[in-house]
């Protein structure tokens, strides 16, 4: 069964560092960006600065490239987004949600050891991108907050049988278990990563150093070393290291669909055993070791009574549910908030320049700017918000 994608994920290591990142002040005051108030919430200034570097950040440092017009819609979308995360953490300091210290650092803590970082990794980033244990936490605070309260709400949701059942009947054509294989990866990158968040240590940079990095992975696979922990400690690619390389399960169209060669698929589906692994396979430019978890050979209709289809439909409309509930919540919590948006007002009063110069070049790109897994499942796509019939097939 595909996994039911969770309305309030808790962030990764390199998610946090990269909002840190956004928080951050900026050093010296060279810029008056770094003085300029964007917008307040019930008082709390938003700068100009934040919305700046988080600009920077999803342009990947190309930002210059972008038109004033596209600039000026990058900032207002960027500033709204910051207002309504102040707006929700504030109603979750007046709910009494916040967390504890300890649970921050146990936050911080699972995610790096997820992320397969070193103490030594850890702080070499923390350190390239000018930040500090302090602004993290703020943004870890904020993460684990904004859940609390919409958890406190979301907690009271029930889902009976009957609409169980009537979502079944509507949608029967949806639970349908494929021809297919579940995958787990080791990926090794004869590019350069670090802007996906890899550490340099752990980056090969160019073809020699990606074939030796491979073939050692594969011999330490064929030694005994479990698939997992080699792929969080060596895997260049930051979504399938974080997951200890598990990408999910794909239809044997999905696998044609990733890209992967006949010749994979065929092995796949074919001789391969389940919890074996392929020598190291080269696609697109990238090395590959691939794990079969799960193989399914016929293409079967689920009833309710199947294994997880139940469960399936009451988690998707569950999460339905807290979708409608989170946007309610942020909708009250707008409205009752004090919010003065300098920067819109500022466009208003100069529609020449919209009120701003061009973007600034001092602000270094996150290392979570950018992270792509190359080969992913269909479902890998559906976003919280969408409805139950999208949450994929079940097994």
């Amino acid at each position: 069964m595909h996994k039911t994608v969770r309305l309030v994920k808790t962030v990764t290591l390199l998610a946090l560092i990269a909002l840190a990142t956004n928080a951050c002040s900026s050093g010296g005051g060279a810029d008056a960006k770094d003085s300029t108030v964007a917008a307040t919430v019930n008082g709390k200034t938003i700068m100009l600065a934040e919305v700046e570097r988080a600009l920077n950040q999803q342009a990947g440092g190309k930002q210059s490239q972008l038109s004033q017009l596209e600039l000026a819609q990058a900032r207002l979308q960027i500033l709204g987004s910051l207002v309504q995360r102040e707006v929700l953490y504030q109603r979750a300091d007046r709910e009494k949600v916040l967390p504890t210290e300890d649970q921050i650092t146990a936050l911080i803590n699972q995610q790096k050891q997820q992320s397969g970082m070193t103490d030594d990794d850890f702080q070499k980033s923390l350190s390239q991108q000018n930040l500090t244990m302090e602004s993290l936490r703020v943004e870890a605070r904020k993460d684990i907050a904004i859940k609390n309260l919409q958890d406190k709400f979301s907690s009271k949701i029930t889902v009976n049988d009957k609409e169980v059942e009537e979502f079944y009947n509507a949608n029967r054509q949806q639970f349908v278990s494929a021809r297919g294989a579940a995958l787990a990866v080791i990926i090794v990158d004869p590019a350069e990563n670090s802007s996906q968040g890899i550490p340099a240590a752990n980056d090969a940079k160019n073809e020699a150093e990606a074939k030796l990095k491979i073939d050692n992975m594969y011999q330490q696979l064929k030694g005994g070393a479990d698939f997992a922990t080699v792929a969080r400690s060596k895997s260049e690619d930051a979504n399938s290291l974080v997951r200890g390389g598990d990408i999910g399960f794909f239809s044997e169209d999905g696998l044609k669909q990733a890209g992967l060669p006949k010749e994979v698929i065929d092995l796949l589906m074919g001789p391969m055993q389940v919890g074996s692994f392929t020598e190291p396979k080269q696609v697109n430019g990238r090395w590959y070791i691939f794990k079969l978890a799960e193989k399914r050979l016929q293409t079967e209709n689920l009833t309710l009574e199947s294994p997880g289809v139940r469960q399936q439909i009451t988690q998707a409309l569950t999460n339905q549910r807290k979708e409608i509930l989170n946007a309610a919540l942020l909708e009250v919590a707008m409205n009752e908030a004090r919010i003065v948006n300098s920067l819109s007002a500022n466009m208003l009063a100069n529609p020449g320049n919209l009120g701003l110069r061009p973007a600034s070049q001092g602000a270094a790109a996150s290392p979570a700017a950018s992270t792509q897994t190359t080969i992913t499942p269909p479902a890998a796509a559906t976003s919280p918000a969408a409805s139950p019939s999208a949450s994929g097939s079940p097994k």
